[in-house]
């Protein structure tokens, strides 16, 4: 697994503190939103060239484990 949390930031100044990839106004809830719409990650990477692989790649990551944490803790 990818580590998402080199790429994956949190600013409170940015987008109301959600979490971002890396220094880009981009959410993680935009890209699985994008994923979710169906969208490829080269058709993502072409509206927006500012991202990679690896930067959807761990947003991926980053809800898996959030929703292994979330099981954990039921």
């Amino acid at each position: 697994m990818i580590d998402y949390k080199e790429i994956i930031k949190r600013n409170p100044n940015k987008r109301f503190g959600k979490p971002c990839i890396r220094d880009t106004r981009i959410t993680l809830f935009d890209v699985l939103g994008w994923l979710a719409a169906r969208m490829t990650q080269d058709e993502i990477i072409y509206d927006f060239p500012e991202l990679t692989v690896d930067d959807i790649k761990a947003c991926l990551a980053y809800g898996a484990d959030r929703e292994h944490k979330i099981k954990l803790s039921s």
